[in-house]
């Protein structure tokens, strides 16, 4: 039989769940499932890797994501959502933006979604939607939550049917099936999945305890009760809802009713318009612009080299839409300057002359021979990334300045998922587990910071510690597993998301931590998969600093510079020496390798990350072979004069 399984958690759900999405999907093509709902609390945040996992497993089997939500709401109702296309994505994105947004993360409501039925039904057009009950819930006749699915949703109503493997199921199930049928909703049979395979169970109660602040043996009735929440083929379905095939059949009309594809809203995404010139599409004003930039720099009269180039890069910004891009860009940057903030670009936008002629950046391109195409490529058919660095004492004002411009409807920064890597998850597995706390800071102190690999067998064994205890074996085994799920939502340090209509048309908004901010569902690599386009805005001390040396160099030697001057240019053999020979405290050069010693063996140690003690750390300087220190060292190099 052909059976699909609807209401999937992801460890999306923080703290929740405990399966990715890609072993979720691994786990159901293997099972021979067609299709599978992911279905995460308040939250759309798993359905991109979602995507992303089913169309690597179609390659082996067909199979193929069905994009939900579970919705919490404040009466304690629960209902999990499907859109059936386009429009309906977009009233759950605005469902969800609408939630959010009445959390105050100030208060410590951070990542809360409070919404009511009303607020439901307002959204509730292109929607297939299911009840789900509680553990032991079977509704009284008149039930308002039944009334309220009834009347909301019609036809497109269901109510879940899922076994919990407890005494009286038969029965529950079974009035359930007669609850649903009398107010015209649909028995749905599903799983209500929390992770892959039945050995992850222990998993998930570690992250049960650690949402719970508590030890294992301490959680009792928090516990998940049931021990059969994993992910189950269509065959053991079949046995197991032989009593209610219609509840089986539910689940596949679902899926064949729910065609609306993440891949869709590409097509519908469009950039903000940039309107800087009247009468004038934005790729003529650009190429207007940057013409007259190029023209202007070179007194009139370009070398052919510049000429050819910025018309071959005109020509390639054309082809691929990205004009209006660059114009905010050059709008962004054009304001800092305009209020004394420093600024700039950096990264690959540096091999761009577009970028180089109107200041974006101050590296001449064909100078030093740069390839356009590692910026952008008709072949690689990913979004420019134009990194821009500010004064990061100023950085705000540019951010609300985007918001002012832009609106709060069309302006967002990406997420960033904070996950766990191997010293947080030997300390919350452990403390979880009840191992005494010594023991666990310890066990964590043996780690690199951002090391992935858990902790090694012989660090344990340097620790005295029997790594066959049971306690601490089941310690190290779930904390090696518990690396890299998530843990929480943050904000990025700037990654704009813009968009030319409602940006919560598109993915859930909701405000961050800091004020007058607000922040999208997805991370940096979800934004780009999707093929939404970010600007960054991010924040840089050196550029403070250089600032106030430029302001001291014209106030006391009338000396006036800024970035892309002309004497910034040009190399300097002094300080190249100087960089070199490890001269610069806190750099790290790669040109050789006593360089390399001198440099981490006198930067200040706030430079300097804490390495693996097995082998990483660099060697202490031999004087016989290395030389004196470098403060016993006299400078030869002579200072500059000016």
């Amino acid at each position: 039989m052909t059976w699909c399984e609807l209401q999937v958690t992801t460890h999306y759900s923080f703290l929740r769940g405990a399966s990715s999405p890609e072993h979720l999907f691994q786990a159901a093509a293997i099972a021979g499932m067609p299709a599978l709902g992911i279905t995460d609390r308040n939250s759309v945040g798993g359905v991109v890797r979602g995507l992303v996992a089913a169309e690597q497993m179609s390659a082996i089997r067909p199979i193929r994501l069905v994009a939900g939500c579970r919705l919490d709401l404040v009466d304690g109702t629960s209902v999990l959502v499907w859109p059936e296309d386009r429009v309906g994505w977009s009233r759950l994105t605005r469902l969800l933006t609408l939630g959010k947004g009445r959390a105050a993360p100030q208060k410590g409501e951070k990542g809360q979604c409070f919404l009511h039925w009303e607020d439901v039904a307002a959204h509730a057009e292109g929607l297939v939607a299911a009840l789900v009950p509680g553990l032991t819930e079977t509704f009284a006749e008149d039930d308002q939550a039944l009334r309220w699915m009834a009347d909301v949703f019609g036809t497109r109503g269901h109510l879940c049917l899922t076994q919990h493997r407890r005494p009286g199921d038969a029965q529950r199930l079974h009035t359930l099936d007669a609850h649903a049928r009398h107010f015209g909703l649909t028995p749905l049979a599903t799983g209500d999945v929390l992770y892959d395979v039945p050995e992850r169970r222990m998993l998930q109660d570690v992250v049960t305890a650690i949402r719970h602040r508590c030890t294992i043996d301490a959680l009792g009735h928090s516990r998940e009760r049931s021990a059969d929440r994993h992910l189950k083929g269509p065959m053991e379905m079949a046995r197991r809802f032989r009593l209610h095939p219609h509840a089986l059949a539910a689940a596949a009309a679902i899926v064949e009713r729910c065609t609306f594809s993440l891949r869709e809203l590409k097509d519908q995404y469009r950039y903000p318009d940039e309107i800087v010139m009247t009468q004038r599409t934005p790729q003529e004003a650009l190429a207007a612009m940057a013409r007259t930039a190029l023209a202007d720099r070179f007194d009139g009269t370009p070398p052919p080299a510049y000429t050819s180039l910025l018309e071959h890069e005109l020509g390639l910004v054309a082809h691929m839409g990205y004009a209006p891009y660059f114009l905010t860009v050059n709008s962004i940057v054009r304001y800092a300057r305009s209020q004394g903030i420093l600024c700039q670009g950096r990264g690959s936008a540096a091999n761009s002359v577009i970028c180089f002629v109107l200041g974006i950046t101050s590296i001449d391109p064909v100078k030093h021979k740069l390839l356009f195409e590692r910026f952008i490529s008709t072949e690689r058919h990913e979004p420019p990334d134009i990194d821009v660095d500010f004064e990061h004492e100023r950085r705000e004002e540019v951010i609300q300045w985007i918001y002012d411009t832009y609106g709060q409807n069309h302006a967002a920064l990406t997420a960033v998922v904070s996950r766990y890597r191997s010293r947080g998850a030997v300390r919350e597995v452990g403390k979880a587990l009840g191992l005494p706390e010594d023991m666990t800071a310890a066990l964590a102190s043996q780690i690199w910071g951002w090391s992935n690999d858990g902790v090694p067998e012989e660090h344990v064994a340097a620790l005295n510690l029997d790594a066959s205890e049971p306690r601490l074996a089941l310690t190290l085994d779930l904390a090696t597993q518990l690396i890299g799920t998530p843990r929480h939502l943050s904000q990025h340090p700037g990654g704009f998301v813009l968009a030319h209509d409602r940006l919560d048309d598109l993915v859930p908004v909701e405000p961050a931590a800091m004020a007058d901010r607000r922040v999208v569902e997805w991370e940096k690599l979800d934004v780009e998969e999707i093929g939404l386009m970010k600007v960054d805005i991010l924040g840089l001390g050196m550029l403070g600093c250089l600032r106030r040396c430029f302001d001291l160099l014209r106030d006391h030697k009338g000396i006036d510079l800024r970035l892309d001057s002309a004497e910034l240019q040009e190399d300097d053999p002094a300080t190249f020496c100087d960089d070199s020979r490890g001269r610069h405290a806190g750099h790290l050069p790669d040109r050789k390798p006593r360089a390399n010693v001198d440099a981490a063996a006198h930067a200040p140690r706030k430079f300097l990350r804490h390495r693996d003690p097995g082998g990483d750390r660099p060697p202490r300087p031999n004087p016989r072979r290395h030389g004196p220190p470098l403060s016993q060292t006299p400078r030869t190099t002579p200072h500059r004069q000016g």
